[in-house]
């Protein structure tokens, strides 16, 4: 699959941060892999936080993304933990 940004949501926002919650049936490997989130490039900033249940369909995993960097439509992130 790819990013569904109907599975994005803000679950808190203060000082210029973001704490966004996504869902999606792919894995990790799949969201870390790069560009993933690139079509949310005009709602996350550098420094926002991620935190995903990832492979829904599958063997269900959570994991915190850290948004490194948000240059001309490409978001790089990292895992946070």
């Amino acid at each position: 699959m790819a990013f569904a940004a109907r599975n994005l949501s803000v679950l808190s926002y203060a000082n210029g941060f973001t704490l966004w919650h996504y869902t999606t049936t792919d894995n990790n490997t799949a969201v870390i892999a790069g560009n993933y989130f690139n079509a949310a490039s005009d709602l996350v900033r550098k420094g926002d936080l991620i935190v995903a249940n990832v492979d829904t369909g599958g063997t269900q995993a959570n994991k915190m993304y850290f948004v490194a960097s948000v240059a001309s439509g490409v978001v790089t992130i990292t895992t946070a933990v």
